[in-house]
């Protein structure tokens, strides 16, 4: 078998991976596009590994390591992703710029479109 087949499907596998991290919206869709990356390098790792005759099989066993961190990173992705799901009630990763909790800003701070004060809605309370 020749080494190009499985580095041009592996060239492929990361190409879609990238496109799907830099083009999609939901996190989700993210973390599936990094995993694709990750099997794209594990594809690459035993590739090369068959090729080279590797007497310790080291791209097999680096393969096992990437496999381990990749699971992980998913367990770790899928936990934040839902925990930022049910605090801010969505997934699209345009909206989730600023990850601090009350973070808002002042309407009528130094961010204030012409200097405009904010408008006073509070209601005095007297005693």
């Amino acid at each position: 078998m020749h080494l190009a087949y499985p580095a041009v499907l592996a060239a492929l596998l990361f190409c879609t991976g990238l496109y799907g991290v830099l083009a999609r919206r939901n996190a989700i869709l993210v973390l599936m596009s990094v995993e694709l990356m990750l099997n794209a390098v594990n594809l690459n790792l035993v590739a090369f590994d068959v090729w080279l005759r590797d007497a310790l099989h080291a791209g097999q066993a680096l393969t096992l390591f990437t496999i381990a961190i990749a699971a992980a990173e998913i367990g770790i992705g899928l936990a934040i992703v839902l925990m930022v799901y049910r605090n801010r009630g969505t997934s699209d990763v345009d909206r989730l710029r600023d990850t601090a909790e009350g973070h808002e800003p002042d309407p009528g701070g130094p961010d204030a479109p012409n200097g405009t004060p904010a408008p006073n809605n509070q209601s005095e309370v007297t005693a």
